[in-house]
Formats: C-alpha cells, sequence, structure tokens
C-alpha cells in the first residue's frame, strides 16, 4: 500500500489529519497536473480545491487498482473534463497561440521553472494540443509510468506508447519553431 493509500485509509477510518497529509502531498502535482488539462491556471487551483472537498465529503471507494496517485489524478481529471463541459461557452483553451497563458501563469512559471530551458519547454508544451500536453506531464513531470497515464487518461497502454513518440515529436518540432535546439 503506498503512502497516499495509507493516508486515505487512515481518514476513511476517522483520522481528520491524515486529510491534510493528503493535501500536502499531492496538492502541488495535482493543480499542475490539471493546469495541463484545462489551461488555466485559476481553474485549476479551483479544481485541485474541489477534487480534495471531494474526497473529504463524498470519501470515494479507492480499490487500489492502480496507485494512490493515479486514482487521484483520475479523479481532478473528472472535475476537470465536468469543468470543460460547464464553462465551454466561456472558456478559451485557444492552445495553438497560447494565449492561456497570462499573469497567474508567469508567477507560476517564475516559482516552478527558474531556469531558462524549463521555461521554453513549459512555453513549448502549452502550444502543444491538449492530449500531447497531458501525456508528457504525467510521464515527464509526474514520474507514471505508461500503464498510470493510461488509467488517468482513460486510454489503452499501446494507445500511450504512440501518443507519447507523437507527444515527444511535436513538442521537440515547437521547441525548434520557438528557435530552442534541444534534444528530445
Amino acid at each position: 500500500m503506498d503512502k497516499g493509500a495509507q493516508y486515505y485509509e487512515r481518514f476513511l477510518h476517522g483520522d481528520k489529519n491524515a486529510i491534510a497529509d493528503i493535501i500536502e502531498e499531492y496538492r502541488a502535482g495535482l493543480e499542475l497536473y490539471l493546469y495541463s488539462v484545462v489551461g488555466d491556471i485559476s481553474a485549476a487551483e479551483e479544481i485541485t480545491q474541489e477534487t480534495f472537498v471531494k474526497l473529504f465529503t463524498k470519501k470515494p471507494p479507492f480499490r487500489a487498482r492502480a496507485s494512490f496517485k493515479t486514482w487521484l489524478y483520475t479523479v481532478g481529471k473528472n472535475s476537470a473534463l465536468n469543468y470543460i463541459k460547464k464553462h465551454s461557452r466561456n472558456v478559451s483553451l485557444d492552445c495553438e497561440n497560447g494565449a492561456f497563458f497570462h499573469s497567474d501563469v508567469e508567477t507560476l512559471e517564475e516559482i516552478y521553472l527558474a531556469d531558462e530551458r524549463k521555461k521554453a519547454v513549459h512555453k513549448a508544451l502549452g502550444k502543444l494540443k491538449k492530449e500531447y500536453r497531458e501525456i508528457l506531464w504525467l510521464t515527464y513531470f509526474e514520474g507514471m509510468s505508461n500503464k498510470e497515464s493510461a488509467d488517468v487518461m482513460n486510454k489503452k497502454v499501446h494507445n500511450i506508447h504512440t501518443l507519447l513518440t507523437r507527444a515527444r515529436q511535436a513538442l521537440k518540432k515547437q521547441l525548434e519553431e520557438d528557435g530552442f535546439d534541444y534534444e528530445i
């Protein structure tokens, strides 16, 4: 049983402090992952909070078919997809033009992406298709296996291999178009 599953088990058995451990352990990563899904840092923060509130109030069952992190990210992604459906008329996800980058994201970049190489990669990621951003984020920033990524993205593992290859190629091409020579 992984650490997150242990925290959640403690919480389900009455330890109210365990939810704080879960939030401390997974909040930042979940928020950044959800940002890769919705393309808006404020929305990602809101959805992250909503995901933890859902754990606290509804106490959905964790069946340990995957790691706790994979399960939590799936719960968060489902909330993000509901958010996108609900706000689709009002939210512009114009990733091709990088239109979702605004001052909140620049602040986030300064905090999380200190050097120029990481900033260039982050900017190029923002210009990729949502599916490419998502698989690259799960694989490289969250360190998930192809199986875990497939579970979160609700795809088959062999589709993840193809998607990851195409995403890497698209990222390399975008970096080159942005004038950055980077080997992937």
